[in-house]
């Protein structure tokens, strides 16, 4: 791999992860491409965040919360996407910093950005100029509506894109109220799928020695996503709408009521549900629920039986009987109950870690485990924290040469 960087390592943690020889610059802010360059450090990818000076990422200033000392306050949104990071300060304005993003970018194994379409162009690191100067390098390239076709240069955010991708459509209590996942699904989606097709780019390249261009945007990943739902309309030529938290093809199968809270609940054949239909005090041969269609079909009148059962006990002692027969079931539980689970725990999905102004802090963790190598996760940068490391590493190289239209070109940014 290119991104080998021995002046690098002695301030990065060390890793020993599938991805610990690799190299990634990431451009890109906000949310979808952060996500997928975390990703990537998470796998033991060497991550450099590119930031602009003062403000840095837009998400350095999302809050509340925020979180740490007065005049070193981080965000925590800012935090949750950006583990695993070296930070650098550049201005793409500015005369020399454009020449030390190009000599970085020439060290690079991978690219990240999520500008607007036209943009890096105007800059003079378009991707062709990007491929001239460093041919073995890998760009995701991040669009809100994609690259190509009329709605391209329309700027995407993650609500704005779960609504057109027609993800609100089938989510919600109802067919009246449209809702949104209750994370930024679309632009974690972008980030997981980028950070596929880098790996994959990557892969090709051991092959052949090229690199080439990645995209994606959250329109499409958004729709990529949509499985059972999608073919419900391409193949059966129905328009899914919002059910609230009944399966809209498996019945008894969803969320219901008990004393003390919601059980969740996945009766998924009709051998469990004979089971389930007698500690509820159905009739499992009543025609209206005898099979699965007839229990779709009346899962609603399903339900408040169900429901008039649950009403009786807790959700623990509900769990407890229903897990007995061999019914899935579960609790809807809060986070704070969540990251507290010995399961959650023994899963490792809380990361600790040793923050510059915060000192330990936990983060949400990444849900692939290997079983050879190690990973050792940093906490998210301050900003510009690495700025002198990564200079002081350039300094050491021969800087690409600038055109003569660059210095012109670097006062041709946008704010987005």
């Amino acid at each position: 791999m290119t991104g080998e960087s021995s002046g690098l390592s002695e301030e990065s943690p060390r890793s020993e992860g599938p991805l610990r020889e690799v190299l990634v610059v990431d451009i890109s802010r906000v949310l979808s491409g952060p996500y997928a360059a975390m990703l990537l450090g998470d796998l033991g990818a060497r991550v450099i965040k590119v930031e602009r000076p003062g403000s840095g990422d837009d998400t350095r200033s999302w809050g509340p919360p925020f979180v740490g000392p007065e005049g070193a306050k981080e965000s925590a949104y800012f935090l949750s996407a950006n583990r695993n990071k070296q930070s650098v300060v550049l201005d793409f304005r500015n005369f020399d910093d454009l020449a030390a993003l190009k000599n970085l970018i020439k060290k690079a194994d991978v690219l990240i950005e999520n500008f607007r379409i036209g943009v890096l162009d105007r800059l003079g690191i378009g991707h062709d100029d990007l491929m001239e100067l460093n041919p073995g390098l890998i760009i995701l390239s991040i669009t809100g509506f994609g690259h190509i076709g009329s709605e391209k240069d329309r700027p995407g955010y993650d609500q704005i894109i779960q609504g057109e991708s027609g993800l609100m459509s089938f989510t919600g209590p109802d067919r009246d109220t449209p809702t949104k996942v209750g994370v930024p699904i679309a632009d974690i989606l972008t980030g997981i799928f980028g950070a596929l097709g880098i790996v994959a780019a990557l892969f090709e390249r051991d092959r052949t020695g090229a690199g080439q261009v990645v995209r994606t945007s959250l329109l499409a990943s958004a729709i990529a996503v949509h499985t059972y739902q999608g073919t419900r309309w391409l193949v059966g030529n129905e328009v899914p709408v919002a059910e609230g938290n009944l399966h809209p093809t498996v019945s008894p199968y969803g969320s219901f009521r008990c004393r003390d809270g919601f059980i969740q609940i996945a009766v998924g054949n009709d051998s469990l549900w004979r089971k389930f239909a007698k500690i509820v005090g159905v009739d499992p041969e009543d025609t209206r629920f005898a099979s699965n269609p007839d229990r779709v079909a009346n899962r609603k009148l399903l339900a408040g039986l169900i429901e008039e059962s649950f009403s009786k006990g807790s959700v623990s002692e509900w769990i407890e009987k229903i897990s007995g027969i061999g019914v899935p079931a579960g609790e809807v539980r809060s986070l704070d109950k969540v990251y507290e689970d010995p399961q959650v725990i023994a899963e490792k999905m809380i990361i600790e870690t040793l923050h510059a102004t915060l000192g330990k802090i936990k983060l949400p963790g990444n849900p692939l485990q290997f079983d050879r190598g190690r990973i050792e996760h940093s906490a998210p940068p301050t900003l510009g924290e690495h700025s002198a490391l990564i200079r002081r590493w350039l300094e050491d190289a021969t800087e690409p040469e600038l055109g003569p239209d660059d210095e012109a070109n670097c006062d041709d940014v946008l704010s987005d």
